[in-house]
């Protein structure tokens, strides 16, 4: 059987809404959705999509780092008119926005990002890693064997998650492939090695976002982690780096911060009118150039990025 994606990303969603009702007590009809700030279009669509086939009414689809911005504008609660930098690498999108806070006016200045980016990358490059090592040891090639590979994948994304505190961690899979044993042993060190140009990467888009909004380092009064995979150490120390030094906010739940402030704003639009968020206005930006199509099929820019 075949699924498109959207029905996919329904049935996550239906589950959402079951978690969400047993928790409340109470039906959930309305839902603010959040997606990547790098969606383009046709992508944003199939999301709404997906929320109608879960039975959800749609109140509006918000950018992930916008969204986390809020969370750590409510977090922070600071008056006065600041410039955040939000740094968003998650399983499978990174993003990058830098916003201007001013007393509860949230003014997205530039986003830039890569929707190929994210977790999911550096789980791949573990997997080729293991299965050459694999290869090595046992003279047999495990790629073509959709099984063992999944299962080295789900060992490999959990030593990702032990090297985040740990300096090594083990790899043991009983009978991964013809009754072979697989036992292994990475470091941090070597996981860093075999990531460091994607490490490396994450900071083009940081360099653009200040660019688009024509900031310097200096301007910028924080910078925000959001996501799971800014719990990788060497992400964090580039950043730092690349900051002159500078320490990061951690505050806020990396894995919450989205959800939290998609919460805020589902309130905002429902009319909530509690002291700490009424008077909250988001102002986005079009992270892509939006425009016709003129003769000889070329894209002609009505709005610019």
């Amino acid at each position: 059987k075949t699924f498109f994606p959207e029905e996919i990303s329904s049935m996550v969603l239906v589950k959402m809404k079951e978690i969400a009702e047993a928790y409340l007590g109470c039906q959930v009809a309305d839902a603010v959705i959040t997606v990547p700030a790098y969606f383009n279009d046709s992508q944003r669509q199939a999301t709404k999509d997906a929320g109608v086939i879960a039975g959800l009414n749609i109140l509006r689809i918000i950018n992930e780092p916008t969204a986390a911005a809020l969370a750590y504008g409510l977090d922070k609660n600071s008056g006065q008119g600041i410039n955040v930098l939000i740094f968003d690498l998650g399983g499978g999108t990174f993003d990058v926005s830098i916003l201007y806070i001013d007393d509860g006016v949230f003014e997205v200045k530039s986003t830039a990002g890569d929707v190929h980016l994210g977790g999911e990358d550096f789980d791949t490059r573990l997997v080729n890693h293991f299965i050459e090592e694999f290869k090595r040891k046992n003279k047999k090639d495990i790629m073509g064997n959709k099984r063992s590979v999944r299962r080295l994948r789900t060992a490999c994304e959990r030593a990702k998650r032990t090297l985040s505190s740990s300096s090594t961690a083990n790899i043991e899979i009983d009978s991964l492939f013809e009754g072979i044993d697989f036992y292994s042993t990475i470091t941090r060190a070597r996981f860093e090695e075999l990531n460091s140009d994607l490490f490396r990467s994450t900071l083009d888009p940081v360099e653009k976002a200040l660019r688009d909004a024509k900031l310097s380092k200096a301007d910028i009064h924080d910078i925000v982690l959001v996501g799971g995979s800014t719990r990788i150490p060497k992400i964090a120390k580039n950043l730092e780096e690349f900051f002159g030094g500078r320490e990061l906010y951690r505050t806020i739940n990396a894995d919450e911060a989205v959800a939290y402030g998609a919460a805020v704003q589902g309130a905002v639009l429902k009319g909530d009118k509690s002291d700490t968020i009424k008077d909250l206005l988001l102002l986005d930006v079009a992270p892509l150039s939006l425009g016709i199509e003129t003769a000889g099929g070329v894209m002609t820019p009505l709005i610019k990025r």
